[in-house]
């Protein structure tokens, strides 16, 4: 629910309305393009002509003029006007275009979207206004919106959980459906345009993601004519990049494509402390990593919108993701006995690893908007392809505690893992209006995936061979089908508003390993129901209460039984034995509208149950194993504000504050596998405007520390800096960034279980410095 139907209009607003006509002909020129500046020539609204040519445009009152574009018409430019409660409506009447080339002087755009707009059941937040992400990627977006945290693997937490849905577009994305969040990494920030936060969603959406929804929606332009914008970045450590978004929109066709390329060099550093105590004894490992990767990445996506008329449109898109990659990491790990000093050998361990990931998707939409505002249908077809192959080696050497080779303990191994996933989904969407203000909608979706996993890790004998290792040579083959429908139902009487829904959902799971004939097979219906109460108090001020059932169904990654090699004494492994996580979520929202700014809190409850959590075993020998598991469950509260203030007509300030509290038992796995803890995150952005398209932006960010199930998580902070300036007239803006500037985003832990004490601390990002240049054309 957006500002304007979850509250009243503001007041002081007026309307203006014309037709737009052939001269010679004097026939309707449908699909031409109106756009509303203010004196300072500062967009500030748009429109395109209906079948008939006409136009009608809200305003607050003041003073403005228009221009009015078609394609292969001269630009149309009104005289300024003024807009009052005295003569609202402003009719123009027939405002006539003449065919030829010649055209007005461009208009600069000196106007800008706000950071964010708030409302109760959803946030956006327009990055394409964020200096910091200048020459970044869309996990880098993610990492600076409030609410949300990105931990250095690149897995997003919404509110401190990581079971959250991310969508592009609104829809399912082979940009992010295979490795979940780690996939926006290779997806420029320039390809964004906005991003949708939904904390509580609808049965609307699909009941996976128990924080909620993050809907990524990427650039595409729709006025006539060509426009675009290009933009090329270096930075260090290597960042070096170009990209470019482009739209071709002539009468009933609307064409574009985006295209980005980089190439990547990410550092990381990190230290592992780890005691294991096996009867007797006690084992010491101090492990040190530093690690390189080299990507070269590759997105393209294009398409068009055919206009059968201003209410039938139909859309197709291709996109087209490539990643190429280098890694190395080298790790060292010192072996004590009973004492940090009692040092007994010491093992080097390299990974060299080349992965090629490459990702397509075929999508097709078609929107029907009927005669009743309102009244829609849209159906959705997608298809996605994604394959990896991953080939790695790994070397590794042992000396004794005075440095002496021991040829014995000396390791060569190969690794080959080849993933694949094809994709189908159909999704049907229909609303209708009922009486003056009631909605009624309804909607079904099924999606059908199928993924292999072929893999196998090799290790050579004495004799030169290379033999499987038992245990790490077979097939995982995951099949999913979902289908659902889901019908909500709304309404509003004066200064209330409120809609309730339901959604059910067939979910249909098998896992297989094929050599060892392991079949696991899941089946269960269930149902999701959801509701959201509005009560406006005013114009100014209103509260949402909002209730929804969700759930974290165990993805490939979670049941697949492979392990993780890179590190020969920590593997990550998924449990086939896994069942889905379910949470009930309740949330009270207030917003208040100051005249400098707007304040908007929640309080938010969440019960799970099954809850989903990594632990981590070790052996006697200090080997540990990290693998998902169900926990009894969890309760958390939350208490959220968000602001933002005009301090100084050249000084703004968004600020943004969580406080949580979270009880989580694991009992069911080993007793003392309970935690309770406070935390808290907060996150200011500054930005100035020192006139003469000069702006700058600081902004600081705390994580704070935080209780899990084995141990804790260790709070960090860390600072980002942004300067940009106008050039070449102002259709191109250059940007400097540095993203944490003092190295501190690192993670830090301590781990505690039966038999070990882990401690880690790890830098896996480092100080970014990226110099960008965005120009656009007719933007």
């Amino acid at each position: 629910m957006t500002i304007s139907s979850a509250f009243p209009q503001q007041s002081g607003k007026g309307w203006i309305r014309g037709t737009v006509l052939d001269k010679e002909s004097q026939l309707a020129l449908p699909f031409a393009t109106v756009t509303v500046y203010n004196e300072a020539k500062e967009m500030l609204e748009g429109s395109i002509t209906d079948a008939d040519g006409k136009f009608e445009i809200s305003l607050t009152h003041g003073s403005y003029f228009f221009i009015v574009e078609f394609m292969g018409y001269e630009a149309y430019q009104s005289g300024i006007f003024t807009l009052s409660r005295n003569n609202s409506p402003l009719d123009f009447g027939k405002v006539v275009l003449s065919s030829g080339l010649s055209q007005l002087d461009e208009v600069v755009i000196q106007g800008e979207k706000p950071l964010m707009e708030l409302s109760l059941d959803k946030r956006i937040f327009n990055v394409g206004e964020d200096l910091a992400n200048a020459g970044r990627t869309t996990a880098d977006i993610l990492m600076n919106l409030p609410s949300v945290t990105v931990d250095s693997q690149g897995n997003v937490r919404l509110r401190g959980s990581d079971n959250v849905r991310i969508l592009v577009d609104g829809k399912p994305s082979g940009l992010v459906s295979f490795k979940g969040s780690q996939g926006l990494q290779q997806l420029p920030a320039s390809m964004v345009e906005r991003v949708e936060i939904i904390t509580n969603p609808s049965a609307r959406y699909e009941a996976e993601g128990m924080a909620g929804v993050i809907n990524i929606i990427l650039k595409k332009e729709k006025n006539q004519g060509f426009n675009g914008s290009f933009e090329a970045i270096a930075g260090n450590p290597t960042n070096l990049g170009m990209s470019a978004n482009l739209n071709y929109r002539h009468k009933k066709i609307n064409w574009f494509i985006n295209y980005g390329i980089a190439r990547r060099k990410i550092l990381r550093e990190g230290t592992l402390y780890q005691e294991a105590f096996g009867g007797d004894s006690l084992f010491i490992s101090k492990q040190s990593t530093n690690g390189k990767l080299f990507t070269l990445d590759n997105n393209v996506r294009a398409g068009l919108d055919y206009y059968f008329n201003e209410k039938s449109v139909l859309t197709g898109s291709y996109l087209l993701r490539r990643s190429d990659a280098n890694r190395i990491t080298d790790i060292r790990y010192n072996d004590f006995l009973f004492n940090p000093e009692n040092l007994q050998s010491y093992s080097l361990r390299r990974q060299d690893e080349l992965e090629k990931e490459p990702n397509s998707e075929i999508l097709l939409t078609y929107k029907k908007s009927f005669e009743q505002k309102g009244h829609e249908l849209t159906t959705v077809l997608t298809y996605l392809d994604y394959w990896e192959n991953s080939d790695q080696v790994f070397t590794e050497n042992t000396f004794n505690s005075e440095g002496i080779s021991l040829p014995s303990r000396s390791l060569l191994q190969t690794s080959v893992n080849d993933e694949f996933e094809k994709q189908y989904l159909i999704q049907l969407d229909y609303t209708k209006p009922i009486g003056s203000e009631g909605k009624l909608e309804t909607g079904l979706r099924s999606s059908f995936r199928n993924m292999e996993n072929d893999f196998v890790v090799k290790e050579r004998d004495e004799q030169g061979n290379f033999n499987p290792i038992p245990g790490l040579d077979n097939i995982f083959l995951y099949q999913e089908n979902i289908h659902a429908v889901y019908s909500i139902l709304g309404n509003k009487s004066k200064k209330l508003s409120y809609q309730g829904g339901l959604r059910a959902e067939w979910t249909d799971v098998k896992t297989t390993l094929v050599k060892t004939n392991e079949v696991n097979p899941r089946d269960y219906v269930n149902l999701f129901p959801s509701a959201h109460l509005t009560y406006n108090f005013n114009k100014e001020n209103g509260m949402q209460l909002s209730y929804s059932r969700r759930v974290r169904r165990p993805f490939y990654n979670d049941l697949s039984p492979f392990m993780t090699f890179s590190d020969a004494r920590n593997f990550f492994s998924g449990n086939p034995d896994l069942d889905p996580e379910f949470t009930d979520a309740i949330e009270l929202g207030h917003i208040k509208y100051f005249e400098k700014g707007t304040l908007f809190s929640t309080v938010f409850y969440r019960n799970t149950i099954d809850k989903i959590e990594r632990i981590r075993t070790v052996d006697n020998e200090g080997n540990a194993t990290i693998r998902p598991e169900n926990l009894f469950g969890e309760q958390s509260f939350g208490l959220e504000f968000a602001k933002d203030y005009q301090i100084f007509p050249w000084w703004k300030i968004d600020f943004n504050m969580n406080f949580f509290y979270a009880a989580v038992d694991g009992s069911n796995i080993q007793n003392s596998f309970t935690a309770t803890t406070y935390s808290w995150n907060a996150r200011q952005n500054s930005r100035f405007n020192f006139g003469n398209g000069i702006t700058a932006q600081l902004r600081n960010n705390y994580q704070g520390k935080q209780r899990i199930a084995q141990g804790t998580r260790k709070g960090i902070f860390f600072m980002d800096v942004s300067a940009s300036k106008e050039v070449l007239k102002r259709r191109g803006t250059l940007v400097l960034n540095v993203a944490d500037i003092f190295n501190s985003r690192r993670d830090r832990y301590i781990l505690e279980g039966e038999g070990f004490l882990t401690i880690g601390d790890f830098l896996n990002v480092r100080r970014q410095i990226n110099l960008s240049l965005n120009y656009r054309i007719r933007q």
